[in-house]
């Protein structure tokens, strides 16, 4: 593993374009990851804060950003 990969909660690492979820309430946030937010330039520029984040659409439309710790990678999607 590289320094800069972010990994999942079960240390599955996290790449542009991998299916994630987390529950969240009493849902779920899931999408495809648009991007992972490592630099706090970059973090700034979209809007979040305390980076790594990981950026993605939820099945609403809405764009997220989450911990990476919070998430899976769903490796059937």
């Amino acid at each position: 593993m590289r320094d800069n990969e972010v990994t999942d909660k079960h240390g599955n690492v996290i790449d542009r374009g991998d299916y994630v979820s987390t529950k969240i309430r009493s849902g779920t946030h899931e999408g495809r990851v648009e991007e992972v937010i490592t630099d706090l330039q970059r973090a700034d520029e979209v809007g979040v804060k305390n980076p790594p984040k990981i950026h993605f659409k939820n099945k609403d439309g809405k764009m997220v950003a989450h911990n990476p710790s919070t998430l899976e990678v769903d490796e059937t999607e």
